[in-house]
This record gives C-alpha cells, sequence and structure tokens, in this order.
C-alpha cells in the first residue's frame, strides 16, 4: 500500500475528528467508557491471572465460601447448561468467592473491583438469573451500565448464559426503545444506562421498583466519570426495597468510587482483586540514537532486518507520524494494522483481533492501545516517540504501559526506544530513573541475545 493513501486517510480521519463527536456511538480515545468496551469486546475468555482474592466480610463471623466448580453451586440444569455452553469450564479467581455469596439466601450485598476480562459480568448474570421467579411476568432485576453500548454487551451475556431458559426474558432501558405510556413491562430482567432507567422507574412507571430482588451497578468507576449518572444511580437505588440485593462492580477503587459504591450498597461483602503489578523484570530496554523521523525509520529497518521479530506494537506521540509509519513499513513489505482514537470501538476491536489472530505482524498505534491489551505473540514494543505529558514531562506511567504489551504471560520482553533529540534523551535519562532500573544502548553486539526474545 502506497504511503500517500496511509497519510491521506490519517488526514481524513483527523479532519473527520469533529463529526465523529455528533454521533453517540463512534466514542474518542479520551473516553473511559470507550476503553472498557473495547476491553470487553477484545476479551472472549477469561484473564488466566494468578491475582489474590482479598475479601472483607460485613459478619467476619460467618464461614467464608469459595468453590471450585459450577455444579458445587447448586444452580438451576439449564444455566449450568448455559454456563458451560459459554466456554466456563470452572470459576475464575473472582467467581469462584463472589458467586457463593451472590447466590445466598437470604441474598448478600457485594463491593467487587476487578479487572475486566476475570469473569465479573458472568458471575452477576448468573446472579440475576438464579434469582428470578420466571412465572412472575414483572421486571425482577435491574442492571445500570454507564453507556449504551456497554449494556448491550452485559445484554450479549445474559442472551448467551438464558440460552437454555427462554421462560427469562430480557428488556433494554436505553434511549430510543420508546414504551406506550400506561404499559407495565413483563420482561424479568432490564438492562440500561441510568437516566432511561430512572425514568422508566419513576417518570413512566413501566417497572415497579418495589418489586426488584436484584440491582446491579456496572462499571462504577466509568459511571462517576460521566456527568449525572452518578446521581440518577442513587435515586434509582432510593426506590428499591430493603431487601433488594445491591451488587456493585467496579474496575478500580479510587476514593470517589469508594464512596459511590458505600452510598449505594447498605452493609456489604467486599471482594478486591489485587491487580498484577505491571513488572520491568521480564523486559529487556534499549534505546537507538537517530537524528530524524526518517533515521527512526531506517534504525527500525535495520532491526527488521537484522532478527527475527514474532508480533510487535509500535507506539506513536500522534495520529499522523502514526499513519506516515504504517505507509513506510507497508511499503517495505510488513503486513501492517493501523489503529487509531477515531475509529469505532468495534473497528478497534476488529483490529486487534486481526493482529491477536496474527493476521498482521505488527500493530502501530499512538496511546489508545497502550493499556489492557494482552497478546500472547507481541515479543517486541517499541517506542518511535517516547511517551510525553501535555507539559514535555515523561509519561512514566503511560511508559509502563505501553513496555507492558511484552514481557506477559511470565515470558521475556523486549523494549526498544527510539530518541530522535537532546529533548528526548533527556526524556529516556529521567524514565530511567523514575524505575531505577538501566537502559542499555542498542549496538549490533546485542542482537543476538535480542533474536532470542524477539522470535
Amino acid at each position: 500500500m502506497a504511503t500517500d493513501s496511509w497519510a491521506e486517510a490519517v488526514d481524513k480521519q483527523e479532519a473527520a475528528l469533529d463529526s465523529v463527536r455528533h454521533f453517540p456511538y463512534l466514542v474518542v480515545s479520551e473516553d473511559v467508557g470507550a476503553q472498557s468496551l473495547l476491553n470487553k469486546l477484545i476479551r472472549n475468555n477469561l484473564v488466566n491471572t494468578t491475582n489474590q482474592v482479598e475479601v472483607l466480610q460485613k459478619d467476619p463471623n460467618s464461614p467464608l465460601y469459595s468453590v471450585k466448580s459450577f455444579e458445587e453451586l447448586r444452580l438451576k440444569p439449564q444455566l449450568l447448561q448455559g454456563v458451560y455452553g459459554m466456554g466456563f469450564n470452572r470459576p475464575s479467581k473472582i467467581q469462584e468467592t463472589a458467586l457463593p455469596m451472590m447466590l445466598a439466601e437470604p441474598p448478600q450485598n457485594l463491593i467487587a473491583q476487578s479487572q475486566s476480562g476475570t469473569g465479573k459480568t458472568a458471575a452477576f448474570v448468573l446472579a440475576m438469573l438464579s434469582h428470578v421467579d420466571p412465572n412472575n411476568k414483572y421486571p425482577q432485576c435491574l442492571c445500570v451500565s454507564p453507556t449504551y453500548e456497554l449494556a448491550l454487551q452485559t445484554g450479549k451475556v445474559i442472551e448467551q448464559m438464558g440460552k437454555y431458559y427462554p421462560e427469562v426474558k430480557l428488556v433494554y432501558a436505553i434511549r430510543g426503545n420508546k414504551l406506550q405510556r400506561g404499559m407495565k413491562l413483563q420482561e424479568q430482567i432490564v438492562i440500561g444506562t441510568p437516566g432511561t432507567m430512572l425514568d422508566w422507574c419513576s417518570k413512566f412507571k413501566f417497572i415497579d421498583p418495589k418489586k426488584i430482588k436484584v440491582f446491579v451497578l456496572d462499571e462504577a468507576d466509568v459511571m462517576i466519570a460521566t456527568q449525572g449518572h452518578q446521581d440518577q444511580s442513587i435515586r434509582i437505588q432510593r426506590m428499591l426495597p430493603k431487601n433488594c440485593q445491591m451488587l456493585l462492580f467496579s474496575a478500580t477503587f479510587e476514593e470517589s468510587v469508594w464512596n459511590f459504591a458505600q452510598r449505594i450498597v447498605p452493609d456489604p461483602n467486599i471482594i478486591k482483586l489485587k491487580r498484577e503489578e505491571e513488572t520491568l523484570d521480564t523486559i529487556k530496554q534499549y534505546y537507538v540514537l537517530c537524528n530524524s523521523k526518517e533515521e527512526k525509520f531506517q534504525a527500525l529497518s535495520n532491526i527488521y532486518g537484522a532478527i527475527t521479530i514474532a508480533q510487535a506494537m509500535i507506539f506513536c506521540h500522534t495520529r499522523k507520524t502514526a499513519g506516515w509509519l504504517a505507509g513506510e513499513l507497508s511499503r517495505e513489505g510488513h503486513q501492517v494494522a493501523l489503529l487509531s482514537g477515531e475509529m469505532q470501538v468495534e473497528q478497534r476491536a476488529a483490529v486487534i483481533e486481526r493482529f491477536r489472530d496474527g493476521k498482521e505482524k505488527v500493530l502501530v498505534t499512538t496511546n489508545v492501545c497502550a493499556r489492557g491489551i494482552d497478546v500472547e505473540q507481541v515479543s517486541v514494543v517499541i517506542n518511535f516517540d517516547l511517551p510525553i505529558d501535555k507539559d514535555g514531562n515523561p509519561d512514566n506511567e503511560t511508559y509502563l504501559h505501553r513496555i507492558g504489551r511484552t514481557g506477559r504471560f511470565g515470558k521475556r520482553g523486549l523494549a526498544i526506544n527510539m530518541v530522535d533529540s537532546k529533548m528526548s534523551m533527556n526524556i529516556l535519562y529521567r524514565i530511567q530513573e523514575h524505575f531505577n532500573k538501566k537502559i542499555e544502548k542498542l549496538d549490533t553486539d546485542d542482537l543476538d541475545e535480542i533474536e532470542k526474545i524477539a522470535s
């Protein structure tokens, strides 16, 4: 593919940015909801984590149950069939502890922290499906998600898990789903966004909140980052009966999230899944001295010519540089994917899936891809531009997330930093100081060692 066509595509993307903001389904990269959705879309399987689960019970004297199989939960046969049909052979770390609490009688409230891909959506979906009485044709479970797209994703899980339980019906409380005034819903599970859910409970009275058994608030950290959602969620919660089970999930537990959780969930059990500490110990770091963008590309070509690379992620500071570099690599015959924040979330997920399947060997991207993307075959991360914040200082956190895309799953990884000025050399020195980890200059003597890592 010619360089001009890549550059032209990037220019069109940049020109289209203003129009993108007018469409509800197109989400720019800064949107935390978009990142959360992207993580859901690209994680078809559970993350294989060794993280420890911390449990704080409202009654410390109560025995703590955990399960190693879904049979131990004594699920309805049609739900067990649904679970296995989804490819879950045994409970994940968080499911082992959370499910006995969520399925207990009397119901127990829960605040749970876990990263994307740990099985928390399947866990609360299983809880909702278990508590529903299919003979009662009215809403019994409410699930609130921060965005339309995230609500649809959870709905898909409900449909998959409830595949063999057709008596239980689902309806979406989302803007655009217009119902006739005065009607009463017959579906047992309602999933939607806070504003529409609140309207359906109070303004239109499609739902009788006093009959709700389970209230799930998902992606709480995304929820409180969105104007109005926090207040709307609290107003819904206040309408529910005292014996309604409250389940809240969040990927992070900052103070603002914690304060919100405590307002929503009375007398909770608390589960925290400790995040895997991203470490630099398994990643060998180098830098290459250059004088220009073109020299950086030449150095990159030389590295590719000298060693065999399984798959690589290359990070650029701007979309324009990413577009230019993707074009140059493509002209040299590399299979290249370009990832940009202005693509629809679904398009981004499709690009990542192609990369994960090995259809492209090189993924060129900006910081939109720095977090949460686990591709086992990535052996090399290249910082074509070093990460800096808006004031031109080193962005150490982004550096860690970027190079953390390699050296995962217990394997060794390789990070190569392109340095093209005194300023970027200074940035590199400061990054080195921050992590107290030496970044070595790459020379021909190192090629044998990096060949072993990269291939």
